[in-house]
């Protein structure tokens, strides 16, 4: 499915689009898309305590990192339906934890930070700098400055103690609780931040990074011949024994980064690798056979164990899928299969609440399943605002990034 650009309204007259109710969603229809959108990226928000003029954590359970992963789907958010309404407080809420060297390296949460967490605020930067999210601190560096700060902080912690090199889940010895874990999310965040910065740059060394990430993940076999992409290994052994857990957003990930190889190299073998990923993603699609192509999170969904972190990752999925079919369009048919039957799933299943619009976690049931959070929102939303993505503009690159201080009126 693909909306003609001129479907979609000038940022200026979103605001007169009504909210919408998500299991009336249209998905050929891009005013209907947009508008359960905006539902369901008000109810995302409605977990935020910050604002325009402050910054504020999510409250308890959501750890640090699910901020940055909410604020990189809002940015996707104001991106493809043209509601820049919440660009104010998405940016506060980027600039307030660049952190003292404008790396977020964030003192304040020493205790809860390791690679993975720091890698989820650089796809959000990124995905400020490549959709020229307004950035108003000149005192600040601009948003693709600190994707390359970012960068070069989690490079730094490559780390040949063991395993032949690889980043480490945690960073800090007084958080040991993966210091000896070398994980897929980690190593994915490295390797996606490489890809874009190499797209958004055209500098070899990040090329040359993507590169040693892949070959490294694939050699101990976190990816393996199938494109399945498991949690980690332990540096204890040399990580010879894989933990065959996978997770949907570790797919995601991976995926992207290597669709945007095969957009800024033009080398056949990453749009390969990036079709392999799609392939290998079907596994978290299809939990029964009269829910074929709904997505689910089969570690943990089908038994109801899926914790406050696992409820999100779905949503991430989804954000990468289409954002690698609008950069390889040859994946198109593929993702467009597994995720508009999805989306039609999320929407019927953001139907609890007073308000008939509160979203559940499990989109196979046919409606809400009572589960609600944070997550819950952010997956719907992603899965439904993301068909908006190939009518919309491709993320930027080179001298089209800009620094732009204002925002839209």
């Amino acid at each position: 499915m693909r909306f003609l650009k001129s479907t979609r309204p000038a940022a200026a007259a979103v605001a007169l689009i009504a909210a919408g109710i998500p299991k009336d969603l249209d998905i050929t229809n891009s005013t209907s898309i947009q508008s359960v959108a905006k539902t369901i990226a008000a109810g995302t928000m409605s977990y935020y305590p910050g604002n325009a003029q402050e910054f504020k954590d999510l409250p308890k359970p959501y750890y640090w990192w699910e901020a940055g992963a909410m604020v990189g789907a809002m940015v996707d958010y104001s991106h493809y339906t043209g509601d820049k309404s919440y660009d104010p407080t998405l940016a506060t809420a980027l600039l307030a934890q660049v952190g003292p060297n404008f790396d977020f390296m964030v003192p304040a949460h020493r205790g809860d930070e390791g690679n993975d967490d720091q890698a989820f605020w650089g796809f959000a930067v990124m995905s400020a700098a490549e959709m020229n999210l307004p950035q108003p601190n000149a005192g600040v560096p601009a948003w693709l400055d600190l994707g390359a700060n970012i960068w070069n902080s989690l490079h730094s912690r490559w780390n040949v103690s063991a395993c032949g090199g690889g980043l480490l889940w945690q960073i800090f010895p007084d958080n040991p609780n993966g210091l000896d874990y070398r994980n897929s999310v980690s190593n994915g965040g490295l390797f996606q931040l490489s890809a874009r910065l190499a797209r958004a740059t055209g500098n070899q060394t990040y090329i040359d990074w993507a590169n040693k990430v892949w070959d490294w993940t694939v050699a101990i076999g976190l990816i393996d011949a199938h494109y399945n992409v498991f949690d980690g290994a332990s540096s204890s052994d040399n990580c010879t024994k894989t933990n065959p857990v996978s997770f949907s957003y570790s797919t995601g990930i991976y995926l992207y980064g290597a669709a945007v190889m095969a957009n800024a190299t033009g080398d056949a073998k990453w749009a390969e690798r990036a079709a392999g990923l799609v392939e290998g993603s079907r596994s978290f699609f299809s939990p029964f056979e009269n829910a074929t192509n709904i997505m689910y999170e089969h570690a943990c969904e089908h038994v109801d164990i899926c914790n406050t972190d696992m409820r999100s990752f779905k949503g991430y999925l989804s954000r990468f899928m289409y954002k690698s079919a609008v950069l390889v369009p040859s994946l198109a048919p593929a993702i467009d299969e597994l995720l508009h039957t999805s989306a039609k799933g999320a929407a019927k299943a953001c139907s609890g609440g007073p308000d008939g619009t509160t979203c559940g976690e499990k989109w196979y049931v046919g409606g809400f399943d009572g589960k609600v959070g944070l997550g819950e929102e952010m997956c719907a939303l992603e899965t439904i605002q993301g068909l908006l993505a190939e009518s919309a503009t491709p993320p930027f690159k080179g001298q089209d990034i800009k620094v732009v201080r204002t925002f839209a009126s």
